[in-house]
């Protein structure tokens, strides 16, 4: 399905110019119209969950028809529990704490002036996201809560599910007072329009693309505004001498197993010499159970042979770099924590990775060294995540290191200037 349009310049400057200025407007309003927005939204996905699911069975039907894979399939699909799901999101977002405003760091300099920071809305955001049309709200409310105005560019096959989501909220932002314009949809799937939506740094002040790898890339080479993104998710599990083997064994076990889909989830596994032997066959057993294929150096393979049901294969190079989304690990025993660390920070995507042990200086040396977004001990990938950081929601992961980094929630959608309260003071 292609909706094009005649003059993508005029439909991107159009959503531009209008998410400008309703940036402003969104700038200045009070927590109470925020959160009131959010609280409609809430009641609305709720009151119209059987007319959302027709719209959705649109794109669905259109999804089938085009052959597209059964876990893509999925992820278009709005559920009754996806969108209640959303309802509390949205619920959780109005019932966190207004940062917008507020100053931080006040400090009275020998000159008499107090100097401080405030923290501020970015502006206008633009996203581009594929398939899950829950994205939408999440983008949405996020946006409400952070203050900023946003434009949205859903996938192609989710046109009918966003399009009727975006209208939900512009009815919620309506109900509150605040500009419809704050939250737009881009109406058309002619992709010549997110080239001019990334190229308008007079009106966008930050593009976040969430999706595969090769969007991200196109994103981030033809952006002429600054990006917040990750292009992989090549997370690792290291299992450290010493360790608890039966929580090793749980943990591992979850950081790869539990869905496999997600950049968060653990694609490699390194294990300390010293309790290879021991732990090895436990994980590789649960491996085998459940399908999942072990790409191995030399020596973990020697230590997973003969196990029954193991798909065991030599690892190579490119293994160790490997984002893999599927029921597949690499797995590499290591000398200790030193090799460990500095495999992750060679190989790794800095996405996020995790250390199981019992030394808590190891563990503080990994938590400093190792160079990631988030860094985890005794825990598993992935609780990488916005919502179960505690952030309401999150609006995508970053693996930059200026502004925001890791899940990206309300305050990666805020910026700090600084602030100056004087008494009639002047510089001598």
């Amino acid at each position: 399905m292609n909706t094009s349009v005649a003059n993508p310049v005029d439909t991107a400057h159009a959503l531009g110019a209008q998410a400008k200025a309703a940036s402003s407007a969104m700038a200045r309003a009070s927590a109470a119209d925020k959160n009131r927005a959010l609280l409609a939204l809430a009641a609305l996905l709720r009151e119209n969950t059987e007319a959302l699911q027709l719209d959705n069975a649109k794109d669905l039907d259109r999804a089938l028809a085009a052959g597209l894979a059964a876990p893509l399939v999925d992820r278009l699909r709005l559920t009754p529990k996806v969108l209640e799901t959303c309802a509390q999101g949205c619920e959780q977002l109005a019932a966190m704490p207004e940062i917008i405003g507020e100053i931080s760091g006040l400090r009275q300099q020998p000159s008499g002036i107090r100097v401080g920071q405030m923290r501020v809305p970015i502006g206008v955001f633009g996203m581009i996201f594929e398939s899950r049309p829950n994205v939408t709200i999440e983008a949405a409310s996020l946006s409400i809560k952070s203050g900023n105005a946003c434009i949205l560019r859903g996938g192609s096959e989710a046109i009918d599910s966003n399009k009727a989501l975006a209208l939900l909220v512009g009815k919620a932002l309506a109900q509150a007072g605040l500009p419809t314009d704050a939250v737009q949809l881009v109406q058309t799937t002619d992709r010549a329009v997110v080239g001019e939506l990334i190229a308008m740094p007079q009106f966008v002040d930050v593009i976040i693309p969430r999706g595969g790898k090769s969007l991200i890339e196109r994103i981030s080479r033809e952006a002429k505004v600054p990006v917040i993104k990750h292009l992989d998710g090549n997370c690792h599990t290291y299992v450290d001498d010493p360790c608890d083997i039966a929580m090793a064994v749980t943990v591992a076990d979850n950081a790869k197993t539990q869905k496999y889909s997600p950049c968060n989830a653990s694609e490699g596994l390194l294990v300390a010499r010293a309790v290879a032997a021991q732990f090895l066959p436990q994980i590789g057993a649960v491996y085998a159970a459940k399908g999942v294929e072990m790409r191995c150096c030399p020596e973990a393979k020697a230590l997973l042979a003969g196990l029954p049901g193991a798909k065991l294969q030599d690892a190579t190079e490119q293994d160790w770099f490997e984002e893999y989304l599927a029921p597949i690990i690499s797995i590499k025993v290591v000398d200790g924590l030193d090799a460990a660390i500095a495999h992750i920070n060679h190989y790794s995507s800095h996405h996020t990775d995790a250390i199981l042990t019992r030394d808590h200086m190891h563990a503080q040396r990994f938590l400093r060294e190792v160079d990631s977004a988030s860094v985890m001990v005794n825990a598993s990938t992935r609780f990488a995540d916005g919502f179960e950081y505690g952030l309401g929601a999150e609006i995508g992961i970053s693996t930059d290191k200026f502004h925001a980094r890791g899940p990206v929630g309300i305050e990666g959608l805020t910026s700090l200037k600084y602030v100056v309260l004087g008494q009639g003071e002047v510089r001598g």
